[in-house]
């Protein structure tokens, strides 16, 4: 089964958040505007709203409360793409022209810095301080993993730990963030909502993995990216780190930089996927995942938990 099958009976309430994503877009200036709206067209999975829905079906579910939060959360993870493309001079995010490429990055800085301030002016219709709380930590957390992602840049001599640690700054917390603002909005009790915090993190973590396999095995067309990409913008990722501990592997693959060739990089991405990186780098994905599929089962039993499940599995299962 697709994953849009999965929670389409989320369908209307998701059509609520996408209109107003659309109508929160607006502004005062036209060029703020058409990139936000540019970004926004690109499409995207809205993994982060699906998350904040299920979450909510935990309490007292009501859209016109819990899509501020669903609306917040996405359009934090939009800055911080926006960002992330001039941070790794990216030129396509999902097959599209990134906005530092159609404009420029100051255009691209200030539309990321944009879609942040409204994120925030979004998410104070909810009247609980912990969810403002939360969400101001997220952010410098966030801060904090795009600096280390910079500092990381073509360091080859960095941890496994230190991997981890960014990938949660990244991409887990948002998603774990996700899950538990969108029960607190539900008035969900407080063991609920940090299980769901949990539930959320292990299947961040297992996602951003899974992507950065991706990075290796897919193809340009179905990343929407070029393959290798991470590799050649100086991201060491976690199939890297397997792959270069083997010493003749790792003198191959220390050559990489933004000078290198579309045939030179094509070499080291056919080395490291000879390698046991990859399976190795599965595994861990899979630890997450059981561990997400755990504290699941021990939620309340309703539609939410089993789909919440359906979608953790199918995240596992991503083919390429």
């Amino acid at each position: 089964m697709k994953l849009k099958m999965m929670y389409s009976f989320l369908n209307s309430d998701l059509n609520v958040i996408e209109k107003a994503l659309e109508e929160t877009m607006q502004a005062e200036s036209p060029l703020l505007h058409h990139a936000s709206l540019h970004l926004l067209q690109a499409g995207g999975k809205r993994l982060r709203p699906v998350f904040v829905l299920l979450a909510g079906k935990f309490g007292e579910y009501d859209i016109n409360k819990i899509k501020n939060v669903a609306v917040s959360l996405e359009l934090i993870h939009m800055a911080s793409l926006v960002h992330d493309d001039v941070i790794d001079d990216a030129e396509l995010r999902r097959g599209q022209l990134t906005i530092k490429a159609k404009w420029d990055n100051r255009i691209a800085m200030y539309t990321g810095d944009y879609l942040f301030a409204r994120a925030l002016e979004v998410l104070s219709a909810i009247e609980k301080p912990i969810a403002h709380q939360i969400l101001a930590n997220t952010l410098v957390e966030l801060c904090i993993g795009e600096i280390e992602q910079i500092k990381d840049k073509f360091n080859y001599d960095q941890s496994v730990r230190t991997y981890f640690r960014r990938i949660k700054r990244k991409t887990a917390i948002l998603i774990a963030v996700s899950c538990q603002l969108g029960a607190i909005a539900a008035h969900v009790e407080d063991e609920i909502h940090n299980k769901l915090y949990k539930i959320g993190y292990y299947i961040g973590m297992s996602y951003q993995i899974i992507d950065d396999v991706l990075d290796f095995m897919a193809t340009e067309k179905e990343l929407g990216k070029p393959a290798g990409g991470d590799l050649q913008q100086g991201n060491i990722t976690l199939p890297v780190l397997f792959a270069m501990e083997d010493k003749k592997v790792r003198d191959e693959i220390i050559k990489v930089n933004e000078h290198t060739t579309a045939q030179e990089l094509g070499k080291v991405l056919a080395i490291i996927k000879e390698s046991d990186a990859i399976d190795r780098s599965l595994i861990i994905s899979d630890q997450y995942l059981q561990k997400a599929l755990t504290l699941i089962e021990e939620l309340p039993q309703n539609r939410a938990r089993n789909t919440l499940r359906d979608i953790a599995k199918t995240i596992g299962k991503r083919k390429f």
